[in-house]
């Protein structure tokens, strides 16, 4: 609970990493350097290219459907040894995986073609029959105009054809290129081609995409060389399977019977292929998940060897790190088991060093406070030994949301929703979501669980529960009694509303024992009663909240030695904010506890009462109470006196430390210093406080550091600092009006959704009121959820958020400091992303 309060004290460490050893050292501790020398280069590319091979396995283990193995515990970064033999392992297994994998891409494609082939033969055989008697008629036709040949007259085109032999192309089509490529080949061929074509009955895979798609087998004749060539240029055009069309039927019978043969081997073949392709994808799988582990640790490691430098005369890397205080010893014991596991003769040290350097923050947080740290984090992280407003956000943060979001209803269902995920928090589809929405709710689920459990806690305040009240202990009014002493039945008639008179003997039995009255639904006033109840409770946290951040300083200007900020800076910020607001809030608290619901309509408003205070009114003005009017003018006076004091006496009790005061120090202890506050300092690096005067009210000016003192600079500053304290309280009390302001407009629109839409479906006769409540009753559920929770939720969260860094944070935190940020294996992920693959 102390690191959470101000975060841990750090060390600057020196650390001396023999050369043999610092790899092992580095897996055994997590340093976070500053010195940059790149040594390990080559290292850092042979990790890369394991990483690579990596990749490939994983995409070809996924591609197999193989599960990948995972598991919750990392193992251990490999020895230094074992770096060569894991390098070797991967190379081998890549260069056998490759080659398998590309014979087994040839074998499937030569079993396609041959498939092709096959079908193709199928369907031409019904196109086209050829006989050994139609070529010998067809040849004997060519002979009977040999004698043409000689003729003078005939035109060369005819006789070139005529003595020309036909040829036939077959071959598969995509069904979709079929209309084309029959087109094209008219035009181009100018129609002497004569093509026929069928659709094959399967669709077939695609040797060259993978692609399953229906193909038309096709088969064209043709008369010469010259023309076949055309043709076969078209195909190629079209990417159309070309295959050789057999002469006669013996040929085509024989094709057939040496395809079938083939295809029968490849299949055996290629599942023989498979079967071992399967087997080592098995076994690399089941080391799969040791080997990106390591990997990822060795290059994490040679990644910060390559921040240290390399010491020529001690032969050794050295760096300078930054470490907790509490883990000194386990550094310690890190580098000696580093240079144990390595085997060095001469052990690896560390040294603590003093610096003037500002140490970074670390505050240790856990699932449960992590969420609470972000929101702080993300207005700045605090300086080194600042006060932490973590650990107040924990209960003023949901406490400030409820406020805005109180229902009882709402709440319940905001709590189950956050239970839900913590009850399955280790689910794995929770664990490694990859949706930013979603991953954002489950990191902040315990968050949301205080919220929802808060909601609960003044939606029973409130006595808003779906915007209708529950009548838990029975209301304090009695509505029987005014008709039996002060209304009669032709009230009922001529007035439209009637006031309860809690001075009537009966009418007012006493307070509702927790929250308040369900009465108050049905009064038309509700909304100017809670309107002033919820007004004077912002106004009451408010001021409390602010306070409080106040009083937070005072441990700041203690734990940086500066005293003379808690007289010159706390104390007149404390009464100024005591003598005004704090004395508003008295105010409320005398009015609810001086009148009662009997003499309310006597008691004086306290918004007139306030402003005359600052007014100074003349004559005789109703009161609380005697002496109020002296009371007011002394609250005044100090609040003006403490601004005085906030304006001149820091900056003038600078200057007379800097002139007038050093010569008196001097003279009362009989030396002269060597350095100006150099003992002061001494005592500071002793407690590894290297922040002194880094507080949010010493505007950055650090005593010792300077000789001379710019007081117009100092006196500028804390100008600034006095007008922005002095009117941020009054902006900042009217902000924390928020609270009333958006716990309203939730009350309201809860209420409005209700009248518009489950007051109409309970209305309904009840003939058809069965068939209408359920889509309104569902209509209501998702408008309720949709904005009541999300929406609604989102702006409560929003402006809790603006209240805890505005309001709340700037009165003790800068958040000018860094965070620190170790080199861990715990950030290595331990799950199979996309971004492996």
């Amino acid at each position: 609970m102390g690191a959470l309060f101000r975060g841990e004290p750090m060390s600057l460490v020196r650390l001396d990493l023999r050369s043999g050893s610092a790899y092992e050292c580095l897996s055994e501790l997590n340093p976070n350097v500053s010195i940059f020398q790149r040594k390990y280069v080559n290292e850092v590319k042979k990790c890369e290219e394991m990483e690579r091979i990596l990749g490939y396995l994983v995409q070809e283990i996924k591609k197999a459907g193989i599960s990948l193995p995972e598991g919750d515990v990392a193992p251990p970064a490999p020895l230094l040894k074992h770096i060569l033999e894991i390098q070797e392992q991967l190379q081998k297994l890549e260069t056998e995986l490759r080659e398998v994998t590309k014979n087994k891409e040839k074998l499937r494609k030569n079993l396609l073609e041959l498939t092709e082939y096959k079908y193709m033969l199928k369907v031409t055989q019904s196109i086209v029959r050829r006989t050994s008697e139609y070529e010998s008629h067809l040849h004997a036709n060519y002979e009977e105009f040999s004698s043409v040949e000689n003729e003078p007259l005939a035109d060369y085109n005819c006789m070139h054809r005529l003595s020309a032999r036909l040829g036939f192309i077959s071959g598969l089509v995509h069904r979709a290129k079929i209309e084309a490529f029959e087109k094209t080949l008219w035009r181009v061929c100018k129609g002497y081609p004569f093509l026929t074509y069928a659709e094959l009955d399967e669709s077939l895979e695609d040797p060259d995409t993978g692609e399953t798609t229906r193909w038309v087998a096709f088969l064209v004749s043709y008369w010469g060389e010259q023309l076949g060539q055309k043709v076969r240029k078209i195909c190629d055009c079209y990417h159309c399977h070309v295959y050789p069309y057999p002469n006669n039927t013996e040929e085509r019978r024989a094709v057939v019977e040496g395809l079938n043969v083939r295809i029968q081997d490849l299949t055996t073949v290629l599942n023989k292929t498979e079967e071992y392709l399967h087997h080592v994808l098995c076994k690399a799988s089941e080391s799969i998940y040791t080997w990106v582990i390591q990997v990822k640790k060795m290059k994490a490691i040679y990644h910060v060897l390559n921040l240290c430098s390399f010491d020529i005369t001690k032969k050794c890397l050295v760096a300078e790190v930054w470490c907790p205080v509490a883990d000194l010893q386990s550094l310690h014991q890190a580098l000696e088991e580093g240079s144990r596991k390595s085997g060095a003769t001469i052990p690896s040290c560390m040294e603590t060093i003093r610096t003037t350097q500002p140490p970074p923050t670390l505050i240790r947080t856990n699932k449960f406070t992590s969420g609470f740290q972000n929101i702080v984090d993300a207005y700045g992280v605090g300086s080194y030994g600042e006060v932490n407003p973590a650990l107040y956000t924990i209960i003023t943060f949901p406490f400030f949301f409820a406020i805005m979001f109180g229902d009882l209803g709402h709440g319940l269902l905001m709590f189950i929703f956050a239970l839900l995920t913590i009850l399955y928090e280790n689910h794995p589809r929770l664990k490694r979501s990859q949706d930013e929405i979603l991953k954002m709710l489950f990191e902040g689920r315990y968050m949301i669980l205080l919220m929802g459990l808060f909601s609960i806690y003044t939606g029973l305040i409130y006595n808003d529960c779906f915007s209708k009240s529950i009548n838990l202990f029975g209301s304090g009014w009695n509505v029987s009694a005014m008709f039996q002493q002060i209304w009669l039945p032709k009230d009922l008639k001529s007035h439209q509303f009637l006031a309860l008179d809690p001075n009537v003997s009966g009418v007012y039995n006493g307070a509702y024992p927790f929250g308040i009255d369900p009465i108050w639904n049905l009064a038309s006033n509700r909304l100017t009663f809670l309107n002033s109840f919820k007004m004077k409770m912002s106004v009451i946290f408010g001021v409390t909240h602010m306070t409080f951040g106040v009083v937070l300083g005072l441990f700041n200007h203690l734990h940086f030695k500066k005293t003379y900020n808690i007289y010159l800076v706390f104390i007149p910020e404390l009464l100024f904010m005591m003598s005004i607001f704090g004395y508003l809030v008295f105010l409320i608290f005398f009015k609810w506890l001086a009148f009662s619901a009997e003499d309310s309509t006597s008691a004086p408003s306290i918004l007139i009462q306030f402003i005359n205070m600052f007014l100074f009114p003349g004559g005789e003005t109703e009161g609380f109470y005697p002496g109020q009017a002296a009371l007011q003018k002394i609250l005044l006076s100090v609040a003006f006196l403490c601004v005085l004091v906030m304006l001149l006496g820091k900056p003038l009790y600078l200057y007379w430390l800097h002139s007038g005061g050093r010569s008196i120090r001097m003279w009362r202890s009989g030396y002269k210093p060597i350095r100006k506050e150099s003992e002061e300092e001494l005592s500071l690096l002793t407690c590894h406080d290297v922040e002194e005067g880094s507080s949010h009210s010493d505007t950055g000016h650090r005593e010792g550091d300077a000789e001379e003192l710019n007081f117009a600079d100092v006196f500028m500053a804390q100008t600034i600092h006095t007008l922005e304290y002095c009117l941020g309280c009054i902006s900042s009390t009217a902000s924390y009006l928020r609270l009333w302001a958006l716990s309203l407009a939730h009350a309201q629109l809860s209420e409005v959704l209700w009248q518009m839409v489950m007051r109409v479906g309970l209305r309904v006769d009840t003939t058809y009121g069965v068939l209408l409540l359920v889509p309104a009753l569902a209509f209501f559920a998702v408008m309720t959820v949709l904005i009541l929770l999300i929406m609604e939720g989102l702006s409560a969260f929003l402006h809790a958020i603006r209240l805890h860094w505005v309001e709340f944070q700037n009165k003790f935190y800068t958040g000018g400091g860094y965070k620190f940020t170790p080199f861990s294996f715990k950030h290595i992920s331990l799950h199979f992303n996309k971004d492996d693959v």
